[in-house]
């Protein structure tokens, strides 16, 4: 398996490498103003943003995949700002990009680029987290408005956010699947309470969004009436993408080692314990694994292939990958983790507080983007070809 680039992409790895030593200032504290010049200059340059058309704030560049992750290694590499990150870019964008109308792509694209509109995804309810197509949102058209009635949960950045894309049952009486509309919502308006959820460790990472008589106009819907759950699919395809990045996976491996060299475990640094370092080396190999499988499916996206059933498993894999590591860190930090709590000083107490809630991480990792027992039964279904069990029928 050849895994090097070609002489022009090497070439134009050399011409972002200068792009980023003129213009960017490693090392340095930036400000918000500074990270937003530099985005501008970025995508000028053909940098970032490149799969969204110039008229919308992107720098339109042919699609080259190994281009792309060029610019991903080098801005990396510099300590340099990607895009704007969140649920806007990454995943309503591409959506919107497929089956926006016109005006919409130029009303909301923009200031999504420049990150002056910040979204959330109003998919999971109770009842219809996996089995999405439960949803039990009702959204009525009455006159030139959508009237929204019911909840949505697990919401990430429902309280930051200014703008919601949702699913919502539009034909009551359709088939589960065909009865649903992807909607644009205002969040900042009457009708929309949000509830933050507070986490067994403390933090309040998602929120329940009640909706009560909550208004969109009628034109504010993507795509069809009653198919969006064909446009959802394009989002969740983005979903699980981002999900799947190695990038996670070493800096998690990166910190794991750092705290095996910090914690003590039997008078002596972790690292230096045997059945510590086999661990840890054991964990390397399988991220170095995943890295170069990733590299595989890039490989066959840019020759324009179909990766099949190869994302699902990238999902699982990520989803057991940040497990294991918990179990790890869990090892070798020991009693520390009762001594976690907040407040405590020391370098090693904050980080291990960071451990101390992997296990939530882990556990939410292998629901996000779609739980892993339905990632399963999808490989085992239309990857193997296995029977779907009678009782699931």
């Amino acid at each position: 398996m050849d895994l090097s680039y070609s002489a022009e992409h090497e070439a134009f790895r050399g011409e972002v490498r200068q792009f980023l030593a003129q213009n960017w200032r490693a090392g340095e504290a930036a400000t918000p103003e500074d990270e937003r010049a530099f985005r501008s200059l970025a995508t000028e340059h053909g940098y970032l943003y490149r799969n969204i058309p110039r008229r919308y704030g992107g720098s339109e560049q042919p699609v080259d995949l190994l281009r792309g992750e060029i610019v991903r290694e080098e801005f990396q590499r510099a300590g340099a700002p990607m895009e704007v990150a969140g649920s806007g870019i990454g995943l309503f964008t591409p959506t919107l990009l497929q089956w926006g109308a016109e005006w919409q792509k130029e009303m909301f694209i923009p200031p999504t680029v420049r990150g002056e509109f910040k979204w959330c995804q109003g998919y999971s309810e109770p009842g219809a987290g996996s089995d999405l197509a439960s949803l039990r949102t009702r959204a009525e058209l009455v006159g030139d408005k959508w009237i929204i009635n019911g909840q949505k949960v697990w919401t990430s950045y429902a309280r930051q956010a200014d703008h919601m894309f949702m699913l919502a049952r539009t034909e009551p009486d359709a088939p589960k699947h065909s009865g649903i509309s992807y909607l644009i919502l205002d969040m900042r308006q009457p009708g929309i309470e949000v509830r933050p959820l507070r986490q067994i460790d403390g933090n309040a990472q998602f929120n329940e969004v009640f909706f009560t008589d909550a208004e969109t106009p009628a034109d504010w819907i993507v795509g069809e009436r009653g198919r969006g759950w064909e446009v959802s699919r394009t989002t969740l395809k983005h979903e699980r993408s981002n999900l799947n990045g190695i990038n996670y996976h070493m800096a998690l491996f990166k910190s794991l080692v750092e705290a095996a060299k910090r914690t003590q475990r039997n008078g002596k640094p972790a690292i230096e314990d045997p059945i510590i370092r086999d661990r840890l080396a054991r964990l390397e190999g399988w991220i170095l694994a995943t890295k170069y499988s990733s590299f595989r499916n890039l490989s066959m996206a840019a020759a324009g292939q179909d990766p099949g059933i190869f994302p699902l498993l990238m999902k699982l894999n990520g989803s057991n990958l940040a497990r294991e590591a918990y179990l790890i860190s869990r090892e070798f930090i020991g009693d520390d983790f009762l001594l976690s709590r907040p407040g405590d000083d020391g370098v090693g107490r904050r980080q291990n507080r960071v451990w101390s809630r992997m296990p939530f991480t882990s556990m939410h990792l292998a629901i996000a983007g779609g739980a892993s027992n339905i990632q399963r039964n999808i490989i085992a279904e239309r990857g193997l070809g296995l029977p779907r069990d009678s009782q699931m029928k």
